[in-house]
């Protein structure tokens, strides 16, 4: 019952991520909560199988990777543009 509900907190973040694509930080919400969710459905499959949990750890690396990545990206749009919105920024402008 725990994995089904992970399952569909990944499918509510993918979900928030299609239907609110104009503005940054709520993208990066969205992805950050399909990443914790994915993690708890590997915790939860890798020690069901008894698999080995190096995996869970580059996983989780990539994730805080992912997130100050993209925190950096949203402060130089803050900076450059006023504000987060996707829709005025022109692609030619950068």
């Amino acid at each position: 019952m725990l994995l089904l509900m992970m399952i569909i907190g990944v499918l509510i973040g993918s979900w928030g991520l299609m239907y609110k694509h104009k503005h940054m930080l709520i993208m990066l919400l969205m992805i950050e909560y399909c990443v914790v969710n994915l993690f708890g459905v590997m915790c939860l499959m890798f020690s069901f199988y008894s698999m080995d949990l190096y995996f869970m750890l580059i996983f989780l690396t990539f994730g805080v990777c992912e997130g100050a990545l993209g925190l950096g990206i949203l402060i130089s749009m803050a900076r450059m543009f006023g504000n987060d919105y996707f829709m005025l920024i022109s692609i030619l402008e950068c």
